[in-house]
Order: structure tokens, then sequence, then C-alpha cells
């Protein structure tokens, strides 16, 4: 079962290339059941890695791109009075699919940004004093621009705590941007893509996900993480309950992606920033550090013994 998630991987690999961590990191937070958030400036392929992703998972898939006239409606969608019925009828907006892609989503307004959290959370809607069941599964793959360009809303925190997981692809090497000028276009790359699993499949891989082994002493760790992120003077707030069984949920992926039935510490690190880092806020700012969080945790990880 594992080995189709692998292929995916390959196929990923191919449309983006010279980022193999950072595409095994996205698969880790799709299999843990989570959303992905992937930041970086515009152009490095951020909403390519989700299009990707959305194919070759075989999934549903609508695309929104958020602008700051964006309205919450706009998202959730709609009741329109229909004449031929006499009454209102409830027209879906884009997020009843099983991938939304949120393109740009800091570009929107908080309202806006807010329509996303009963879902990410809940997987369901309430609109018009009704509740709506969204599908099975349902990710949200978002990416956003740096905060200090212009036309962007800073996400609050209880929005980017709704993302398990959160990227940044960077700057190609130079071997792999040689090979991004001259080969094909990504988008017709996008176009040649298929789907390599299917929903039912990918439901049935989260659930062995679920499954895999942790240990006392392996949840002690996680604990001893999350309390000393807490005691730390150099965040503003600590990991939250919610973050450490994040943390845990994609160490467990990520052990399975590594073909084991158990975690080990390292996979607790392996995934340790992305699950974390964008939860936390240093206490003071870094003088030429964009992401200071980062080198902070990275920090307080060498500091607790495994």
């Amino acid at each position: 079962m594992f080995s189709k998630v692998h292929e995916v991987a390959k196929q990923l690999n191919q449309v983006i290339i010279g980022k193999e961590t950072q595409i095994q990191q996205a698969l880790v937070c799709l299999l843990a059941g989570g959303h992905l958030l992937i930041e970086d400036v515009p152009g490095v392929g951020k909403t390519t890695l989700a299009h990707a992703l959305a194919i070759s998972l075989g999934l549903k898939f609508n695309r929104l791109q958020f602008t700051s006239d964006l309205l919450p409606t706009d998202v959730i969608g709609v009741s329109i009075f229909e004449r031929e019925k006499a009454q209102f009828v409830f027209h879906p907006g884009p997020i009843f699919s099983q991938v939304l892609l949120a393109d740009e989503i800091n570009r929107a307004t908080p309202k806006t940004q807010s329509a996303l959290l009963e879902a990410m959370e809940e997987q369901q809607v309430s609109a018009e004093g009704q509740t709506r069941q969204l599908p099975t599964p349902f990710f949200v793959i978002a990416t956003q621009n740096p905060t200090h360009q212009v036309g962007t809303f800073t996400l609050p925190e209880s929005q980017l705590d709704r993302f398990l997981m959160c990227l940044s692809l960077g700057y190609p090497d130079a071997a792999a941007e040689r090979a991004l000028l001259m080969g094909e276009d990504r988008r017709s790359l996008l176009r040649s893509m298929s789907a390599i699993m299917h929903s039912d499949e990918l439901i049935e891989i989260q659930a062995k996900v679920k499954r895999i082994h942790t240990s006392p002493a392996l949840i002690d760790y996680i604990q001893k993480l999350a309390q000393a992120s807490r005691e730390s003077k150099n965040f503003a707030e600590g990991m939250s309950p919610r973050a450490a069984i994040a943390l845990l949920q994609a160490s467990k992926a990520w052990a399975a992606l590594e073909g084991r039935d158990h975690v080990l510490p390292e996979d607790v690190q392996a995934v340790l920033v992305p699950v974390i880092a964008h939860r936390l806020r240093p206490l003071k700012a870094v003088s030429g550090k964009v992401n200071a969080s980062h080198d902070l945790l990275i920090q307080l990880m060498h500091e607790i013994p495994v």
C-alpha cells in the first residue's frame, strides 16, 4: 500500500525538481490527515506542488484564488431563490471538494479567512442556519506569500494552528534551476500527470498511519519538547496540546513512509520544524532572521536529550 505513496513522490519529484525533502513532508502531512500551508516568495512552485499533489492522489479538487474582495460566501456557497421551485436552493461553494487549493490565502481579508476555520477543524460548514458535511477525505492546501509583501494580511494564530504543517520550498539549487530552464513547461507536465491513488486507498493508508506504534518513552520525549517550549524564554507562547498531538501524528506518518511500524525520536525531529515552527512566535525579533522560530526551535531540540 505504501509503495503507491512512493510512486506519488516519484511523480511529484519529476515536476518539482530538487525538493525531495519538502515533497516527503507534504505527503506526510496529507497521510496524517492534516492541512498543508506552503509559504514562500512568488514563482518557486507553491501552486504547482499543491496542484500536483491533488492530481497524484486522485482527489476531486477546486482551486480558489484568494483576493482582498473575496467574500465568505464565495468560499462556502450561497442560497439563491429559484422561481421554478419557489424556494431558496443552496449552491455549494468550492470548499465542497476533497482538496481545496487556497491560492495566496493571505491576500484575503480576515473575515474570509475565518470561513475556513470550522471546515478545517470539524470537516463541516455552517451556512444560513444549517450544518453541511464536507467530503471525505478533506484537505486544504494553501499557499501564501511572505507577509512583508504588499497586499497581504497576516494569518491569525487560530488559523495557522489549523495547518498541520507549514513548508517553504526556497530557491532551487543551480542544477535544479538549470533543469527547469532546459526542461518542459511545468503546466504542460501537470496536464500529463495521472492519478496514482484514489480516495479509498488514501483513507486506508491514513488508518494504517494511526496504528503506528509509539512507545511510552517516545511520548515522554514529545512531552519534554512541549514543556521546554512553554518554559523557554525565546517564545511568547509554547506548544499547545493540539500542537503536540499534531507532532505525534506527523511523526507516525514519517515513520510509515520510512518503512517502520514504530516511531523513533529521529522521526519526531524530522517533522518538528514544519509542524511546530509556524505555531510559535519568537518573543524578540531577531535582526535579519525571517524564520527565527525555525532556528530557535532547532536550538531547543538540541537541548532536550533523547
